[in-house]
């Protein structure tokens, strides 16, 4: 299998990326709080922005809609484990 590295600083490839998308993780800071990618020297956080694109994200929907995001338990009940796990 081709592994392309997107964070060289955790040695995160690109599929994981999109495995954390697939999960929930819509955003650069999302990705982050799943699996560090872009917390080092921050040089993939743009790569992760055109990995995550605009594509389908029922939470990026509701919040470009206008709707805030979901706080304390909200949140915590509406995030995938691997997100809440990590914050």
């Amino acid at each position: 299998m081709n592994r392309v590295y997107v964070c060289s600083c955790f040695g995160i490839t690109e599929q994981q990326v999109r495995e954390h998308a697939d999960t929930g993780a819509c955003t650069p800071r999302q990705i982050a709080s799943a699996c560090k990618a872009g917390t080092d020297c921050g040089g993939c956080v743009r790569r992760i922005q055109s990995l995550l694109g605009r594509g389908n994200c029922p939470r990026r929907e509701l919040i470009d809609s206008g709707a805030p995001e979901p706080l304390g338990a909200e949140a915590d009940a509406a995030a995938p484990a691997a997100l809440s796990e990590a914050a």
